[in-house]
């Protein structure tokens, strides 16, 4: 198991993710947080999984139209069928006038994903990686 964070999802966000604050939509958020952890456990479980639970989820800064939200995963737990993940989501974000760009941490999150073989039928997660 890694105790490192692995990069796992980048995506730009755009206007339609926006709220009329003009920053990005925390459900758009969370459904981004949620793909990447179930990205890391399905990795992990060799399979399908679903998610079964939000352990923590905290909005640290906001998240504007056009910054690129990237999302790093890693393993925190594993169980006979499920794994807990945590996750945590950097902003890249450009200012205008200036030629670099800044990162920040806006977001951080413990998931819990079971792995399933069909609709709601546990599996279990393999023990060797």
């Amino acid at each position: 198991m890694a105790n490192l964070l692995e990069p796992t999802l980048r995506v730009k966000t755009r206007p339609n993710d926006a709220n009329k604050a003009g920053d990005i939509f925390g459900g758009w958020l969370m459904s981004q947080i949620d793909i990447a952890g179930a990205i890391t456990a399905a990795q992990r479980a060799k399979g399908p999984v679903v998610t079964v639970a939000v352990k923590e989820l905290k909005f640290l800064q906001p998240l504007f139209i056009y910054d690129i939200a990237s999302f790093y995963t890693k393993i925190i737990a594993i169980g006979k069928t499920s794994v807990t993940i945590e996750v945590e989501v950097y902003a890249e974000r450009y200012q205008k006038g200036v030629n670099e760009s800044s990162q920040i941490k806006v977001s951080e999150a413990s998931l819990v994903y079971v792995a399933v073989s069909k609709p709601g039928e546990k599996r279990l997660i393999p023990t060797n990686e």
